[in-house]
């Protein structure tokens, strides 16, 4: 009796895999979303499991050699931080961020600069056609005799492209809009984009090209796209900002060649986005003193930075207050306004609050509690605080302030500001130009209002 021919149906969304067709998807929800795979889909799913799951005889590490890497620069300097100190031949980068923050942008402008170095780059864009790209470029200053177009959509022709000329770098905007002909399923589907990150990182690996690939996001911020682009790519960036702001942040969440903790600062000009060398007064402003508005420094990475922490609080006429926070955890912000109730008998409970942290920047360490606890006391008590002053440090669920990492660094960047005061759990030897105020519980905040 001749054995039963098994199938595989696929989630074009989540790539969720089933023994049998389902209506909606058991993982995402998404509705008439699977497929069945063929053949050649089956196979490309095994040679990707076999790469990212490859087996090999164990050595002991003082037998290993270490890979000599040879980095070289993209002429920017923000880029360069975040990408552990330049572009590695034979990596695989995986851009990701919200429609028009501005990757397109900064790829061109990078590639204009290392084209301008006498290494030859390839710009393959699926979204706009070649005049659109020279427009852009020419706005950039990106026209370099290195730097070569190509509008194409489909891989076997930007393969065949890749080995006409000896490129060093090449840029695919985007993964979703490119297909293989070896599939039958669109272009952006799971198995599309799966197949053809496989190749271009055959292709990067075996050919020392240094490979960028643009990906579209979900509504929840993630790339779209199976997961396992992320475990195939060597390095997955997030290009974070808001298209009414000026500020742009790249972001590190995987580098195998790097750190995690750097970010990139982009300033958006009218030549495009630009390094933001001068980034200290960006999100803060010293003119005037005005109550719920405090000073914090953050950390990211080897840089701090100075943040504006504003709050405010205001009479509700609703059973429920509100409670919204912009740059900051809104689970923790109800977590400080229960402590300021519990500690020293606050009235929040019949107030709305409100958060923001200017510039359109993300706090997600815990250092900027006790400058959060600060803006929402001088609100609520219409108390301005010095713009000279700066509020460091964490505070648990007891009411304690404790210390937080590299307060040194963060004092001196401080300082070099202008500031004159920091509020701190404790005070580090050998900083000078600042003067310390150590505070341990936040029953003490009030002796300063």
């Amino acid at each position: 009796m001749a054995k039963k021919k098994s199938s595989i149906f696929e989630c074009q969304h989540c790539a969720e895999q089933s023994a049998k067709w389902l209506g909606k998807c058991p993982s995402c929800g998404a509705w008439e979303s699977f497929y069945e795979l063929t053949s050649e889909q089956r196979e490309t799913i095994k040679k990707v499991s076999k790469l990212t799951n490859e087996e090999s005889k164990a050595t002991p590490i003082t037998q290993v050699k270490e890979d000599n890497i040879q980095r070289f620069s993209t002429f920017n300097d923000e880029f360069d931080l975040v990408m552990g100190g330049g572009i590695v031949p034979g990596g695989l980068t995986l851009i990701g961020g919200s429609p028009g923050v501005g990757k397109s942008t900064l790829l061109l402008k990078i590639a204009g600069n290392i084209a301008k170095s006498g290494k030859k780059v390839l710009y393959v864009s699926g979204e706009e056609s070649s005049g659109q790209i020279k427009m852009r470029a020419t706005r950039l200053d990106a026209n370099e005799d290195n730097l070569f177009l190509l509008s194409q959509i489909q891989l076997e022709a930007i393969q065949d492209e890749l080995l006409r000329q000896d490129y060093e770098v090449a840029i695919i905007d985007s993964i979703q809009t490119i297909y293989s002909d070896k599939l039958t399923s669109s272009p952006g589907s799971v198995s599309q984009v799966r197949e053809i990150t496989f190749e271009l990182m055959r292709k990067a690996k075996e050919s020392d090209i240094a490979m960028f690939i643009i990906g579209h996001i979900t509504k929840d911020g993630s790339i779209a796209g199976p997961r396992v682009l992320e475990h195939m790519v060597d390095t997955v960036l997030y290009f974070e900002g808001e298209s009414s702001k000026e500020i742009r942040m790249l972001r590190g969440f995987k580098n195998r060649f790097g750190s995690t903790s750097e970010i990139g600062i982009f300033e958006m000009t009218k030549n495009g986005l630009e390094s933001a060398k001068d980034i200290t007064n960006k999100f803060f402003t010293k003119d005037s003193n005005q109550s719920g508005s405090c000073l914090t420094v953050t950390a990211e990475g080897s840089r701090a930075l100075i943040l504006e922490v504003q709050a405010l609080v205001s009479t509700s006429n609703h059973p429920n207050p509100k409670r919204s926070a912009t740059g900051f955890d809104t689970n923790r912000l109800n977590m400080l306004l229960a402590l300021l109730e519990k500690k020293i008998d606050l009235p929040l409970n019949s107030y709305d609050v409100f958060i923001n942290i200017s510039g359109g920047i993300k706090v997600k360490e815990s250092s900027a509690d006790l400058a959060v606890i600060a803006a929402i006391i001088s609100s609520f008590r219409n108390r301005p605080i010095s713009k000279e002053s700066v509020f460091i440090g964490e505070v648990s669920l007891t009411g304690e302030i404790k210390d937080v990492f590299s307060l040194e660094n963060r004092l001196k960047e401080a300082s070099s500001c202008g500031i004159k005061k920091a509020i701190i759990p404790s005070k580090p030897k050998g900083i000078k130009g600042i003067k310390c105020f150590e505070v341990d519980e936040v029953s003490k905040m009030l002796e300063l209002f």
